[in-house]
Formats: C-alpha cells, structure tokens, sequence
C-alpha cells in the first residue's frame, strides 16, 4: 500500500476548525490571503470600501463679529464670521466637498425660553446662508432645525413644566425650518428628536413652493456625552435646568429604537437619514443601510474630533492616519456620508492622493 503523503501541519489545523462561512471554500496552503496584500496595486484593486471627497459634509460655526473665535474644546475651530463662512464655503468648493453645514454661536442677549431668534429671517444663520449661496451657488447648504443653540436653557425645545414639550416645537421648528428654505438652505435637519416634526417640516416646505428642499433628519441622535464640545462651540450647555435630554434623545443602549425611528420618518418624508454620533454606533449605521436601504449618513461629533485630535496633539496617535482611518470605518459600516470637522483636511489629502 502506498504511503500517504503527510499533511503540513498548519494544513491539519485548518482542517479541524470549523467553517466560518459557507462562502469560504480556499484551505492553506493553496489559498492565501496575505497574496492579495502584498502589492499596493493589489490592494487597491481589492478595496472594498473606498473614501472619497464626495462622502463629506463640513460643518462650521458663524457668529456675529468680524475676527474668528476659537472653540477651546475644539482645537483648529473657530466660530467664523459671515465673511469667513463665506471664504469657508470657497474652499470647500475648490476641494470638492459637497455640502456644507452651518450652526450658530449667538450671544446671550439673543437667547430667551422660547428661542425666538431661531425663527428671525435676519439672524445668523439665514444671513450666512445667504451669503454663502449668492458667492458659491455650486455647494449644497445644510441647516439644522433645533432650538438649542437659541434658547437660554439650551433644550432643543420649549420647556413647560420642567418638560421639553412636543407639538409646541414642533410649530417653532416649521417655522424655523421655512425660513432658512427661503435663506437658500438646500437641506433642513431636523436634530431635535421631537416625534412627527419631520412630517411636519416637510407639510411646511412643500406647502409653501420648496418641495425640492430636502431633509436630512437627525433620526437616530443618542442622548451621548460626546456632544460637549459642539456644546461648548454654539453655547447651549450652560443651564439646562431640570428638563433632561434623555426625554428625547435616544437610550445609547437600544438598537430596536433606532430602527423604528428610521421607518417612523422615512415615512414621514425624510430624504436622508443620520446617525449621531457615529463611530460610537457604527452598528447602528449597518443595521439601518441592511434593513431600509436609505441614504445614511453619520455624524462624527464634536466629541470624536476633539478626542483624535487631543491624542495625537501629545503624540499618541498619528494624527492624519487615525483621522483617514476613522472616516473610512463610516464607509465601511455603510454610510452614504459623513458630517466631519475634518472635512476640508481629509479633502486636501483625498485631493492629493
């Protein structure tokens, strides 16, 4: 009887472990991995998942004065004025980013309760918008609809009885949102989590002529602590009082909500969706793109920014590879877009590539 030939050793244990996956079918020492990693051109031709400039919305911050302002907690941001929002949105142009998104940073003289200044056709959202429209009509203008950055207590509502109330907001949202259609707002965000306010919002567009208008809602916005620095940016988190977020931002440990506030305004009219924040629940974003199939998009919030940038400041990161690799991990989990501060940076070095 012939002798049979002796099998590698490394042959064996791959033969006694289990299959992982009825499409795997190679076995070592046949197949190997590492060969389709060996050679950048393989590994290009391999990719995946790929990041490009078209996957990014750049948010800034505009205040009412005529020098930039730093965010403390944010290193490399500033609150811009209009002029600078404009020359903001001039170079995101020339990288090719296609959307940018505009918050504000007003004085407390402008806040009240009832933050009335979030519904002035003249305040500093809807001036810089428009602004940045009539100077650069090729970009893509995104404006939140939430009350935060414009009430004293900084809730994203009206507050009766120590509650964020509803339907009330509801009412101020649609106004707020109409006038930053008419500011030239090509995309309204809903970011406050009251429920029915997308339906709402769009009743209100289409009804007055901007059925183009989009809206991307904030549907899955976690009650997290990594909102502090954009907090700290737009000053919303001085006093909030009794009334607490988590009565309407989401629980960080549920997925099932997420899912049910997705259909809830798909339904409702949303064109986009949004995850907040996003690295955080990047299986957040996959089960939404598996189960509804919508564009979706991930907030990488303040916190996440400020957290990458702070290590690799003291030289325990390598800054720019953490930056690419954490915007690439969106992608990965199945996003359409990704809201970042490190937009215009990850533009330039996506540019030069």
């Amino acid at each position: 009887m012939a002798e049979t030939a002796k099998a590698h050793p490394a042959t064996e244990r791959q033969n006694d472990a289990p299959t992982t996956s009825s499409r795997v079918h190679g076995q070592y020492p046949r197949t190997r991995m590492r060969r389709n990693r060996r050679d950048d051109w393989n590994r290009r031709l391999v990719s995946e998942n790929i990041l490009s400039v078209n996957d990014l919305i750049w948010p800034i911050f505009v205040h009412d004065h005529e020098e930039a302002l730093a965010v403390p907690s944010m290193p490399d941001i500033h609150r811009l004025s209009i002029k600078g929002a404009v020359d903001a949105a001039k170079q995101a142009s020339d990288l090719g980013i296609p959307v940018m998104a505009v918050f504000p940073a007003i004085g407390p003289e402008l806040k009240n309760p009832e933050g009335s200044e979030a519904i002035n056709p003249n305040n500093i959202v809807c001036r810089s918008v428009r602004a940045i429209a009539d100077a650069v009509p090729d970009i893509g203008i995104m404006c939140d609809a939430a009350l935060d950055p414009f009430t004293s207590h900084g809730h994203d509502g009206l507050i009766r009885d120590d509650y964020v109330v509803n339907d009330e907001t509801v009412e101020v949202l649609c106004q707020q949102a109409l006038i930053q259609a008419q500011a030239g707002s090509n995309i309204i965000s809903p970011s406050d989590m009251m429920d029915g306010r997308v339906g709402a919002i769009r009743d209100c567009l289409d009804a007055n002529g901007f059925d183009d208008v989009r809206i991307l809602a904030y549907s899955a916005k976690y009650a997290s602590a990594f909102f502090s620095p954009f907090r700290d940016a737009v000053g919303s988190g001085t006093y909030l009082g009794k009334a607490d977020k988590k009565t309407y931002q989401m629980d960080p440990g549920n997925t099932n909500e997420a899912l049910r506030e997705i259909a809830l305004d798909i339904a409702e009219g949303a064109d986009m969706v949004m995850v907040k924040p996003g690295m955080p629940y990047l299986d957040i974003i996959s089960k939404i793109k598996d189960e509804f199939g919508m564009p979706t998009i991930a907030y990488q919030v303040s916190g996440e920014y400020s957290m990458l940038v702070a290590a690799a400041e003291r030289g325990w990161l390598d800054g720019e590879r953490v930056m690419m690799e954490s915007l690439l991990s969106f992608k990965r989990a199945g996003a359409d877009g990704v809201v970042t501060y490190f937009a215009a940076k990850a533009a330039a070095i996506l540019n030069a590539r």
